[in-house]
């Protein structure tokens, strides 16, 4: 029978390497390979179906020839469970827990928009971290999941569930990649059975007839950081929260450059600024300081102003259910609609992609002249409403 337990440390120390590589066995398979250049490695042979392999345990001294030995019989526990010790080290080495996947993904998102990956980050810390955050990804299965989504479906959130299965779907096709999940539990729930009937968003806005008094009311508030927001919203015909992100750097002369990572369809948008809009700038400029941010927050210039102290501004007005910073965009077609101007300029404005794919791979025209006119009528509109 063979002799276990061979080594000392004092024999360890002492070995010295020779011209060729030697094993110093230990016994139950383990051994300590000296290279010769003198590095020292615990290793484990062993066989699987009859062939045999080889776990490196790891270098000593920095594994002592105690913890070697814990090691070793670790592995032979787990040998005799019928796993292969290197399969079940590197299933172990790719057991992240779904925490570490998002924070890993999140992190490496650098097509999306800021705006899109602070909503999809705030969406996973309230409603999927706290049940299912500190779980290991291969053990989460569609039950789980479904259970996570079916919470906020109760709610009435019918359209959030929906937004973040997809979310949670396309975190599990990056593990699948990583090798850190085999399955994708989210992709397998249809919503269409899952969750209730999906609404259709209107944003509240004005009728065109309305502004004059909505104008009237914003010129009482002053020159407030977020009444100054909603003037150059208006202006500019852009989301929310590309106007909130919008920087000094990105402004050329009479121009505003938004990058594609800012922009909801990924897509690079030239925005003609009015004389109405540089002169709101040039109010805007000793506003912000050193700010990067052309509408930073009131206390907080390292931050772009809150999408709430839009809001906030307009509830504050008395159009709450009325408008929002996106209805201005609606308010701006319609106007732009009745007076005439050409469809494939005002959807350019608005930066939206056309439906018909083949026409929009066709029409690369971004109509800068005709949209810098049509944007100095609608600032002489809105002045003289």
């Amino acid at each position: 029978m063979p002799t276990t337990n061979k080594l000392t440390d004092a024999k360890c120390r002492g070995i010295k390497p020779a011209e060729k590589a030697a094993k110093y066995f230990d016994g139950e398979g383990m051994h300590l390979y000296v290279s010769p250049k003198g590095a020292k490695v615990w290793r484990l042979a062993y066989r699987i179906n009859g062939k045999p392999q080889t776990l490196v345990i790891g270098p000593y001294p920095a594994v002592s020839l105690q913890e070697a030995r814990q090691k070793r019989d670790e592995a032979k526990a787990v040998l005799r469970a019928g796993q292969d010790p290197n399969a079940a080290r590197k299933a172990k080495r790719n057991a992240v827990t779904l925490d570490e996947a998002h924070t890993a993904y999140w992190s490496g998102r650098k097509d999306l928009s800021t705006s899109y990956l602070e909503n999809e980050r705030r969406a996973f810390e309230m409603h999927v971290q706290p049940m299912l955050g500190a779980r290991v990804m291969r053990d989460i299965a569609r039950a789980d999941v479904l259970e996570t989504l079916n919470r906020l479906d109760a709610r009435g959130k019918h359209d959030y569930a929906r937004k973040v299965r997809m979310w949670l779907a396309q975190l599990w096709d990056w593990a699948i990649e990583q090798g850190h999940a085999t399955e994708n539990p989210p992709r397998s729930i249809k919503p269409e059975r899952a969750f209730g009937k999906k609404q259709v968003e209107h944003f509240a806005a004005l009728e065109l007839r309305e502004v004059p008094a909505f104008m009237e009311r914003l010129s009482i508030e002053g020159e407030l950081q977020s009444v100054l927001a909603l003037r150059l919203l208006a202006l500019t015909w852009v989301r929310t929260n590309e106007l909130r992100f919008m920087r000094w750097d990105e402004i050329d002369g009479d121009t505003w450059l938004i990058p594609a990572g800012k922009m909801k369809r990924r897509r690079e948008h030239v925005v003609p600024l009015s004389k109405a809009a540089l002169d709101l700038l040039k109010v805007l400029k000793p506003r912000a300081g050193s700010s990067v941010y052309v509408l930073p927050a009131e206390h907080r210039p390292d931050r772009p102003i809150s999408e709430n102290a839009i809001l906030a501004l307009l509830y504050r007005m008395g159009f709450k259910g009325q408008m929002t910073g996106h209805g201005l965009r609606s308010v701006a077609s319609t106007w732009a609609n009745e007076a005439g101007y050409p469809p494939d300029v005002i959807e350019r404005q608005l930066a939206h992609v056309p439906g018909d794919k083949t026409r929009a791979a066709y029409n690369r025209s971004i109509y800068l002249d005709q949209r810098r006119a049509m944007l100095e009528a609608w600032a002489m509109w809105l002045c003289r409403a």
